[in-house]
């Protein structure tokens, strides 16, 4: 009998510290899991504050064609940064790409004035002047781009002198 009772009290002695290391165990779960929440947050918030998380979003939204939710992930970039050239590049095609054709010359001029020796920025905006249907002032800035070595304008202009 007494054998008995000394393993019944080991068995609930054993069954005691398990059931005290799963509490402790959920305890520290939910302290990891709090922890990790409270970093997402951080990184979340620090993400929020950097124009290149911003400029990659609307970069991303603008290769799947919803250039409206581009051109506000790009303005968050700008106001983060507005010494950056290649965002008011990138919104002033996502304008043009909805037909909003002087918000988008306005800001790639933004981005020549700031860079004026980027042929991708007048090939961009040549390609803004055609869907205007200013052929005139696209064929311009498809020569200048041209002169400043950017390729895809220079098989533009090829293209054009073929067909004439």
């Amino acid at each position: 009998m007494k054998r008995k009772s000394i393993t019944f009290a080991l068995f609930i002695d054993l069954l005691a510290i398990i059931v005290l290391v799963g509490l402790s165990s959920a305890g520290t779960a939910q302290t990891i899991s709090a922890d990790l929440i409270t970093q997402s947050s951080r990184e979340n918030a620090r993400q929020e504050k950097d124009a290149n998380y911003w400029f990659d979003k609307g970069a991303l939204c603008a290769t799947y064609g919803n250039d409206s939710a581009a051109i506000k992930y790009f303005q968050k970039a700008i106001v983060l940064d507005p010494q950056r050239s290649d965002t008011y590049f990138e919104q002033g095609v996502s304008y043009g790409q909805l037909d909003n054709f002087s918000e988008a010359i306005a800001l790639i001029d933004k981005a020549i004035e700031m860079e004026p020796h980027n042929g991708l920025y007048y090939y961009g905006r040549a390609r803004v002047y055609l869907l205007a249907d200013d052929t005139e002032k696209a064929i311009e800035d498809f020569k200048k781009a041209a002169e400043l070595d950017d390729e895809d304008a220079q098989r533009y202009i090829n293209t054009i002198a073929k067909t004439q």
